[in-house]
């Protein structure tokens, strides 16, 4: 690339960058809420809570990209015919391919980049969130206790918390154990912890004391200790079958489904398409921009013009995209629809921004009478 192709890449390349991070992380934060139950009824970690909404921000940057480049070559093209630069390159006599070559490369970049997203890494990552919600959700010590509720853990088994701290840990613990027939335990600390090792899921009481009461005798014994483990083990839902949703399959699976249930195959197939043809929209979000400001402008009200026409036509071409993806859960004719939409509309916008005539209007010319 010369001078002038790599001055308006670096342009192009800075603004999607500046875009694609600055979107992703409010709709990041927007999201992150939903998950927020995580610590607040389900005593996790912070740690945890953001490893799993960490998990979604490739997914959230995958619907961001597209409308990222259209930003950025938008915004590129005008400040060009703002600053007069696109009027100075057109009377130079460089073609418009020149200017557009730069934005083709970072646009194929995006593409693929959308494309590697789609067909591995997010999928990976939305199963890893999956696996440990899902584990959360069944694991019946974290899924039961109440702040200041007496709660039947099991047959003969009760447990009370006063409160939960920040970090998961719980505070003003009673436990009393009656699985025995012969005893009668009643377990009291300041503070505990549920904590997961290979060997199992223990409590881990603090500061605390452990009245045991036989059934054969009035006599209480009691014990204190400032760290004891209570084992929860038996009652921690360890092994849990996960069931994932078409997003969260790779491509394999989406080609070759496990099913044969019309409904679930209708949204496999909609997924599916979907993602094949996720890079396609960034090549079509750059031609009806190019076609949009690729020329240069005199009147700045017909540049303010052209970017809500290219906004209006970019918005529409998605919704017209959601709603053939929809389409194709209960009508398989409508896959090449979609793929249809997304070509066509990118070749006739490359050509209304190249200047290319249709055949039709060139062949209206050559036939047109002389006059003599």
């Amino acid at each position: 690339m010369g001078a002038l192709q790599r001055y308006i890449f670096r342009s192009a390349a800075g603004a999607f960058l500046v875009s694609l991070l600055g979107v992703t992380a409010v709709v990041w934060m927007t999201q992150s809420l939903r998950q927020f139950d995580l610590i607040a009824t389900k005593g996790q970690s912070f740690w945890t809570f953001f490893t799993i909404t960490l998990l979604a921000v490739p997914y959230f940057a995958l619907l961001v990209a597209p409308l990222a480049l259209f930003a950025s070559v938008v915004f590129v093209l005008n400040k060009l015919n703002t600053d007069s630069e696109l009027a100075a390159i057109n009377a130079a006599g460089v073609p418009p391919a020149t200017v557009l070559r730069p934005l083709v490369v970072l646009t194929l970049l995006v593409s693929l980049a959308v494309g590697a997203l789609s067909v591995s890494a997010i999928p990976a990552m939305l199963r890893t969130a999956r696996d440990m919600i899902t584990q959360i959700r069944a694991d019946i010590v974290v899924k039961v206790l109440r702040e200041g509720e007496f709660t039947s853990l099991d047959q003969g088994l009760t447990l009370h918390i006063r409160e939960r701290d920040a970090g998961a840990a719980l505070l003003g613990i009673l436990i009393e154990d009656g699985r025995e027939p012969d005893e009668d335990i009643v377990y009291t600390a300041e503070r505990g912890q549920v904590i997961k090792t290979e060997e199992g899921t223990y409590l881990v009481l603090e500061k605390g004391a452990m009245q045991r009461k036989g059934s054969a005798s009035d006599d209480v014994g009691i014990v204190l200790f400032d760290r004891y483990a209570f084992d929860l083990s038996p009652l921690a839902s360890r092994d849990v079958e996960v069931s994932y949703k078409p997003k969260e399959r790779f491509i394999a699976e989406l080609w070759n489904p496990d099913t044969k249930n019309p409904r679930a195959l209708g949204n496999i197939r909609s997924e599916l398409h979907d993602r094949l043809v996720a890079p396609f929209y960034p090549i079509a979000f750059l031609c009806i921009a190019f076609a949009a400001l690729g020329r240069p402008h005199t009147v700045r009200q017909s540049r303010f013009k052209s970017i809500v026409a290219a906004v209006l036509l970019i918005f529409a071409l998605r919704l017209a995209g959601l709603g053939i993806v929809n389409m194709m859960k209960s009508q398989p004719l409508a896959v090449p629809l979609l793929y249809t939409l997304l070509i066509g509309s990118s070749i006739v916008a490359l050509a209304i921004g190249l200047g290319i005539k249709p055949w039709f209007r060139r062949r209206l010319l050559h036939r047109r009478p002389v006059a003599a």
